[in-house]
């Protein structure tokens, strides 16, 4: 089988470490040695070939292009482009697969932000501190490259058969109520009385012949979803204010089916906004709400289907005063950015088999114009246009029309800056950090780890970032001491 070349661009001098760890690392690696032929233009020999020539031809002739970017915009030549910035254009112009790593630094010189920028609106990023970090992500993208390159297949976990269930885990009631949802919805033909509830989850590629079930007919129908996957819940919080408060004023857990959860978190949310009674064309109840109800509805189905159910991090749906978040673990699929996400795109959904049951609902669009409609909606309701943030994990932000937020607080910037501040008034997970110790200056790990839903090391890590950058300070020992929190106001 031949091997891909692969292409790995950076300022030389800033990454001359993590350049020739990479390359020697893709080269041992059982996996990848044999599928790719990693290059860095200070192995070609010394020859009489002009040095531009050659890194920009090899940039061009690589089918995988891998991007460092950093603080530095490196060598410019007379025209005032960097080496790097012409080996992305080059692999752009002929259509490569692109990677881009972006090591989280203090500072950057003004055009490699610029070239960042660029990047991004082509291509899915991903940040970096070390390099192990560095290599970790390089290797989940190379897999995820031969995944899409059929050249590797791993069931992912939405069609994996759950060696732990059976048939008798499944309701019948809730199949028969699928059904009778997705028969009017998409004329769905089958029906549990004349074919059986096996044929039934067989159509939806959701069991095999024998009777074994996937890990998706359990989150569609179970009888206890979260037997079987304790995180698949999604948790409600309300907050009167813009910031996260301890202890939330309502606070709900969610479990049972996608349907279910979806259903009730909803609920949660329109039961929490304002109303008032309208025209009857409105809403089928006459209610018109604060924010659509088509908005919320897709933006909490989108977060329960296309979550990252590997994780033990739960969906979280929160209402505050200004807006409406709704976070869910993962990440866009490759060759989606938040960018694309507002305009036409392709459907590529995260679990196929949690995906196409909920089409055939009606709880989401097959054509990927979900995101367009709920950004369309909420805009042609007077709203600030809905923001996709792509950060640990995937949040979607409904702006609320409040009367009270202060208007700088109610209009921030419909498109956020590449590299967001490290306070953002959003909630990422280094601000939800600082929100919870400001609140309670002895909270603990454990307490970070319980709140956020995040693995202990994940707590420990961006706590250390924190701190490497002056904004949380650990004042006394770890037992007796506390937190200490350097705001800023943006």
């Amino acid at each position: 089988m031949a091997r891909f070349r692969l292409f790995i661009s950076s300022v030389q001098s800033e990454f001359a470490s993590e350049r020739r760890k990479l390359c020697d690392y893709i080269r041992q690696d059982a996996l990848l040695g044999k599928l790719f032929v990693p290059f860095l233009f200070e192995d070609l020999p010394a020859e009489d070939q002009n040095a531009r020539e050659a890194y920009l031809s090899e940039a061009a002739r690589s089918e995988v292009y891998v991007g460092l970017f950093g603080e530095k915009y490196g060598f410019e030549d007379d025209e005032g482009v960097s080496p790097t910035e012409r080996e992305f254009d080059a692999a752009t112009q002929h259509n490569r697969y692109r990677l881009v790593f972006i090591k989280q630094v203090s500072e950057r010189h003004p055009k490699e932000q610029n070239l960042i920028d660029k990047a991004e609106q082509a291509v899915v990023r991903k940040s970096f501190n070390s390099y192990e970090q560095l290599q970790m992500a390089v290797y989940a993208a190379l897999v995820r490259f031969l995944e899409v390159k059929e050249i590797v297949r791993i069931s992912p976990f939405d069609a994996s058969i759950n060696a732990n269930a059976s048939l008798a885990d499944i309701d019948e009631r809730k199949v028969q109520s699928f059904i009778n949802l997705a028969k009017l919805k998409r004329d769905y033909k089958l029906s549990l009385e004349k074919d059986g509830l096996l044929a039934v989850l067989m159509s939806l590629d959701l069991a095999t012949d024998d009777g074994r079930i996937t890990n998706s007919a359990l989150l569609l129908f179970g009888k206890n979803p979260q037997h079987f996957f304790r995180p698949s819940e999604v948790k409600c919080a309300q907050f009167y204010g813009v910031n996260v408060q301890k202890p939330a004023p309502y606070y709900q857990v969610f479990g049972g089916t996608i349907f279910e959860m979806c259903d009730q978190a909803v609920s949660f949310v329109m039961s929490h906004i304002d109303a008032r009674i309208g025209n009857h064309s409105a809403n089928d109840d006459g209610v018109e709400y604060e924010l659509p109800v088509s908005a919320v509805h897709e933006a909490i189905i989108n977060a329960i289907v296309h979550r990252d159910y590997t994780s033990n991090a739960s969906v979280q749906v929160m209402l505050f005063r200004d807006r409406l978040e709704i976070w869910n673990p993962g990440r866009l699929p490759m060759g989606l950015t938040t960018t694309k996400l507002k305009a036409k795109h392709k459907s590529i959904p995260v679990n196929p088999t949690l995906a196409y049951p909920a089409y055939l609902a009606g709880y989401i669009e097959r054509l990927g114009t979900g995101t367009n409609d709920l950004v369309e909606t909420c805009v042609a309701k007077g709203l600030k246009s809905p923001e996709f943030i792509e950060d640990e994990d995937f949040c979607t932000i409904i702006w609320r029309n409040s009367t009270e937020v202060d208007t700088a607080e109610k209009n921030p910037p419909v498109n956020p800056p590449v590299n967001p501040p490290v306070n953002p008034p959003v909630n990422s997970l280094d601000s939800q950090i600082m929100e919870l110790m400001l609140g309670n200056s002895k909270i603990t790990y454990d307490e970070l780890v319980q709140i956020t839903g995040r693995h202990r090391d994940t707590i420990r890590e961006h706590i250390k970032k924190l701190q490497e950058k002056g904004l949380v300070t650990r004042i006394g020992p770890d037992k007796g001491g506390y937190w200490q929190v350097t705001e800023k106001k943006e």
